[in-house]
Formats: structure tokens, sequence, C-alpha cells
């Protein structure tokens, strides 16, 4: 009988979940989930500098908002806790003694500086350079001596002869030469383990069957089943899924649209379809017309076998429209909810604002926007303009538009029969601007434009009536008056 598959990802609290780590943890969570395996968390976090508590919490976040439920880690523990390499730290110090007395690694006390010193003459010769072994030969006594005396060191794996294979689920046999490798620290001089070490430890015990994680750690596979070996522990199957680059093709950064999941979240993407997206990069589901796909059919198509070794390229644009799509199909209240949390974290309302009325408001402001949206947060970026009144002209247009000779009266016009209407919809303002139009014998788009950027300050938007419905008959005439008197300032000053 197979063993059930056991799967995990193990990020390191360094920063925010990036989106490559985010599909890395996509993969292992649909292999776990379509074979009825577990899925496992471990937060890696032996770089004690570097690691913090908010990093972990934003980790722990991301995740969930991306649906990604683990079986095991932390908050819900199991039976190969504690699931924070901090934490486990007599596991290493256990392993490392069986290591250390089977001659298969072994204490070295070269300062940084003889090391560094070593390395410049060695290449400066012109040669690779790999740790010498000075330490390797010092007798049992002289090791004692040294480390009674206090004397700083780390222990190093011996690395043995010969070749090291393992296979690659993506691209079958790997082969190295061991001399490529040279005798890596397990063990730092704080007592802190290497990722190398700490990971080889950390999946045997937690029993991992199978290790999907990005092609820049293939370098450390070698080392680690190495490690294994030594160990006496089986070594699982391996599976190193391309990176993802930005259109350039260079490591994806902020330069490509931020790499960070917690951005997309606040900018009011929808998880379903940033999973969507993230499954859809280096993964072929083999039905080529088809972009879209639920998690379920993402978990009953996921297969390693059709997952690319070439990197795969982040597509903002294609990121927009697939999130376009979910906008449209999803439920109005959810769209609701995030827009008023947006709204909350960019302290543009506050929280006594959020009433019925004004919830009631922002439910109008969606389903204008819904087919025109490609994120949420988009509302607060293009349309200011339903939230305050004092908005930012875009002062070109205004003067294009506003500045024109006849602008000022047909604002007036427009103003003189907006007052007038008592139902305040988008018939009546529309019939208002056609009949005027036709009355004055003004194109319509004349009028049109000067009103828009009048209640606006932008030239571009949703319909203009449903606009002015949504605004209501005080804001709109408030806006044109506004307006119109900074028409009469930019005319004073010339």
């Amino acid at each position: 009988m197979e063993k059930m598959v056991r799967v995990r990802f193990a990020p390191s609290p360094t920063g925010f979940l990036h989106l490559g780590g985010a599909r890395t943890a996509l993969f292992n969570w649909a292999y776990a989930r379509k074979s009825g395996g577990v899925f496992i968390l471990r937060i890696e976090d032996t770089d004690v500098a570097r690691s913090t508590d908010e990093s972990v919490k934003v980790i722990l976040d991301s995740l969930k908002w991306l649906g990604f439920n683990w079986d095991e880690g932390p908050e819900v523990n199991g039976p190969y806790k504690p699931y924070y390499q901090s934490m486990r730290l007599p596991f290493y110090q256990e392993q490392i003694q069986k290591l250390l007395q089977t001659g298969k690694a072994y204490h070295c006390f070269c300062t940084a500086e003889e090391l560094a010193e070593r390395r410049e003459k060695t290449m400066a010769e012109g040669k690779n350079w790999r740790y010498d072994r000075k330490c390797l030969h010092f007798s049992p006594t002289e090791v004692e001596t040294r480390l009674s005396r206090g004397v700083s060191s780390v222990i190093r794996f011996l690395i043995p002869e010969g070749e090291t294979t393992f296979i690659d689920m993506l691209r079958g046999d790997v082969i190295f030469n061991n001399t490529e490798l040279d005798d890596f620290v397990l063990l730092k001089s704080d007592g802190m383990p290497t990722y190398n070490f700490a990971c080889v430890v950390d999946d045997a015990l937690m029993k991992i069957t199978h290790v999907i994680r990005g092609d820049d750690h293939i370098s450390n596979t070698p080392r680690q089943v190495l490690l294994y070996k030594a160990l006496g522990f089986p070594v699982p199957q391996y599976a190193h899924i391309p990176m993802i680059l930005g259109k350039d093709k260079t490591r994806l950064s902020k330069r490509h649209g931020s790499p960070s999941v917690t951005y997309y979240r606040d900018k009011g993407y929808l998880p379903d379809a940033m999973v969507n997206y993230l499954a859809r990069l280096s993964w072929a589901s083999g039905e080529e017309e088809k972009e879209i796909f639920t998690r379920q059919e993402i978990i009953e198509r996921f297969s390693l076998d059709q997952v690319s070794k070439h990197s795969a390229v982040f597509d903002l644009d294609k990121l927009n429209w697939m999130n376009s799509v979910y906008i449209r199909e999803a439920d109005q209240s959810l769209l609701v909810q995030m827009l008023l949390e947006i709204l909350l974290k960019e302290q543009i309302i506050r929280p006594e604002e959020v009433t019925t009325d004004f919830t009631r408001y922002c439910e109008k402001i969606v389903n204008l926007m819904r087919e025109r949206m490609k994120y949420v947060g988009q509302i607060t970026e293009d349309a200011k303009y339903f939230f305050t009144d004092n908005f930012e002209y875009d002062w070109v247009a205004f003067d294009k538009v506003l500045m024109d000779v006849d602008a000022e009266d047909r604002l007036l016009l427009c103003r003189e029969e907006l007052e007038k209407l008592e139902v305040f919809n988008v018939e009546s303002t529309e019939d208002v601007i056609r009949n005027l139009s036709e009355k004055y014998n003004i194109k319509t788009a004349q009028l049109i434009h000067p009103l828009r950027l009048a209640v606006s300050g932008v030239k571009g938007g949703p319909g203009l009536f449903e606009l002015l419905e949504i605004l209501g008959k005080e804001k709109v005439l408030l806006r044109i008056n506004r307006t119109l008197d900074q028409i009469k300032i930019r005319k004073k000053k010339g």
C-alpha cells in the first residue's frame, strides 16, 4: 500500500508572502487535496535576526485569505508539533549527535576572517574554492580541548566521494558530482541549524513524502539527499517548479506589479481569482480554451505531470482581466463589504460613517462600477468623487472643456434646469440635457462633458445620468456651483 501523501509549505517569516510562495503553497495544497493527503504548514524561523512575529501573521493571514487551509501547523497543531523551527532545537541537536558519532560531521573552528583569507588566495590562483577541511583531521582530544576552552565552532557535514542522484518529478534523473559540493555547515556557532539541515530533519520527522518547491532550491537538493542517507531517513520525492518572472524575464519584483499577496488583497482582488490565476502559471490542464477554473476544478485536474519546466511570466493585465470576470459574477454584498474595508483602511471614511444609508450608497456605486472594475480598489483610485465634494480636478481637462467661451453659460443652464426637478433620477436628468440640447441647438456632448467635469473632476467614468442619480440633486448642484466659482477664479488669473 502506498504511503499517504504528506506535503508541506515552509515559508521563512522575513517579510510578506510572495506570489511565488503563494503558488508553491497552492501546488502543495492542490496535490494534497487531490490525493486525499495532508497539507502541512511549517514556519522556518531559524534566521533569528530577520524573522518577525509580524511576518508570521502576514503569512498566515495571506494563506487564510487564499483559502489554503492547512491540516497541521500553527493554530492547528498535529502529531509532529511544534511547527516553528525555532522551537525544534532539541530535534536538531539529537540528529547532529548521530552525525558526529558516526564521523559524518565534524567541528570546524575556522574563523570567518581565516576562511575569507584562504578563499581569496585560492581564487587568486584561478581555482574554485570549497572548504579545505583544515579541521577535519583534528583528533577527538584536540576537538574536546578547544571546545572546553570555549573556542567558537560550527559543525560541518562531511561530503562523501562519488555522485548524488535524485529523481525530479518534472525533470527526471538529476545527477550531481559530489566534487561540486563542499562540506557545508549544519549547525552555526550560535547553535542554530542552517536551512539544509533543519529542512531535512523536519521533513523526515514530519514524514513528508513529496517536496514540491521552487527550482531555485534544486542546488540544495543533492546536499539534502546526502543528509537523508547519512541519517538513515527515507528520501522524499522531489518536484522543483519553475520561477515566476516579470515580462522582461527577470525575477518578479515591484517593478512588475507588487509581488506581495497582501497588496492584491488590500487592493480588492478576489481570492478565487488570485488562486485561479496562480494555478495557470506553469500548469496546463489540457483544456486549451479554458481559463476560468473553480477551486474544485483545480483540485480535480491538478497533476505535476502538467506543470511546465519553463519559467512562468506574471502578466498583470491578464490577472486584472481574470479578476474582472470574477467581480462580475460575485455577490453584491461581498463587493460592498470589500469596498467598505478599503475605504476604512485608506481612511477615506471613519468607522462611525458606516451607516445603513452609507452602505446602501456603496451598493449603488458598486452596481454602477461593477462592469468596468478590474479590482474593487479601483473605485477609490478612479472615482474618489463618490466620497468627497472637494475632489481635485483634472486641470488639463478643466481648461480644455470648462474654459471654453460658452462652457460657463451651458453649466448655468444645466444648473437652472436640474434645480427644477422634483424627481432626480436617470430619466429626468437625461431629459433635461436632451431638451436643452434641442432647445438651444447645442450638441449633447457640449453639455455632457462640462457637466461631468463639474460633478466628478474627470473627463471619463460611468454613465453620466447614472452618476447624477447616485450623487443626488443636492451634491450635484453644490458641485456645479463649486465649478462655476473655479471657472471665475481661473478667468481672473488669465
